[in-house]
């Protein structure tokens, strides 16, 4: 059988994304890894394009072989909500392979907002109907989601959202008081709240997170209000399950090492050890899930 052989040569793990980025550093935290005991190189390959979509449909028209992985987070899910044509069928055109991680996200606002805790952020924007911003990577981004699930819980929130091309603005004119609130992941915000640069009020983790272990939960002010971002690699649909399993447990069991562990938690997030069956569940119950919140948030892409 081919796959009592596998890998007989070097993985390749493509990064829908440009180097820097969550997707990329979580995937090279791992590749190392899992290289070593793969006893083969993985190699990391950055195609970014297309918010994403163009390094993951490459990878869901490539040979069913394990040879090709790609580096995907919750954008998979929430894209596939929003956007009509895709490269690919987030559900049917991939076989996933594991989760490499998962965290909440930090809910930062501008150093002039007059909020430090999650109720006095949501009693401050219900104060003031419509006079402040959140800021967002661009329409139907995850951050987009994020914020818009908060007002859908929250009930009557009115605060306008303003999209960018990228976190990198979005966070610059957060710091410049241009808007006034940012939910994204620990990787984009928690440099600019170490830094004094912005202030984070809360986390949207149900439960306090060793991410952030200071910060509140948003659900202290909204309950039940939970978001989470994960983050995992994906096979090309049609990938034996023998060669899954063997993928899987060389992620699961660098995921249990220590200082992988401590690397990813560093970066904003904890590490997931879970089976496929677990993350191909994840991955159709959040479509699925951000299908319904996109038509009542209206919720739409570029």
């Amino acid at each position: 059988m081919a796959e009592s052989a596998y890998p007989s040569k070097p993985i390749t793990v493509i990064v829908p994304y440009p180097p820097g980025g969550s997707n990329d550093l979580f995937a090279r935290i791992v590749a190392k890894e899992i290289g070593e005991e793969l006893k083969q190189p993985v190699i990391i390959d950055n195609r970014p394009g297309a918010s994403g979509n163009t390094g993951t449909g490459m990878v869901a028209k490539a040979a069913p072989d394990g040879y090709t992985l790609v580096a995907v987070s919750s954008s998979l899910t929430t894209n596939a909500a929003v956007q009509g044509k895709l490269p690919y069928d987030a559900v049917k055109s991939f076989a996933p392979v594991a989760m490499v991680a998962q965290g909440p996200f930090i809910v930062a606002v501008s150093n002039d907002f007059p909020a430090k805790t999650p109720q006095e952020l949501i009693d401050t924007i219900r104060a003031n109907p419509g006079k402040f911003n959140y800021a967002s990577s661009g329409p139907g981004s995850v951050n987009q989601f994020g914020t818009e699930l908060l007002k859908a819980k929250a009930g009557k929130l009115n605060i306008t959202h303003v999209p960018y091309r990228g976190m990198g603005p979005a966070v610059t004119d957060l710091i410049g008081n241009q808007t006034q609130l940012l939910i994204s992941s620990g990787p984009s915000l928690l440099p600019m709240v170490r830094a004094g640069k912005v202030r984070a009020v809360g986390i949207t983790s149900l439960k306090s997170s060793p991410v952030a272990p200071e910060l509140t939960p948003m659900a202290s002010a909204v309950p039940g209000y939970e978001f989470e971002l994960w983050w995992g690699f994906l096979a090309p649909a049609g990938t034996p399950p023998a060669i899954v399993a063997r993928l899987n447990a060389a992620v699961n069991h660098a995921l249990e090492k220590p200082a992988v562990k401590a690397a990813i938690l560093k970066e904003g997030a904890e590490a997931r050890p879970i089976t496929p069956q677990q993350f191909a569940e994840t991955i159709a119950e959040d479509v699925a899930r951000w299908k319904v919140l996109a038509k009542q948030q209206n919720i739409v892409a570029d």
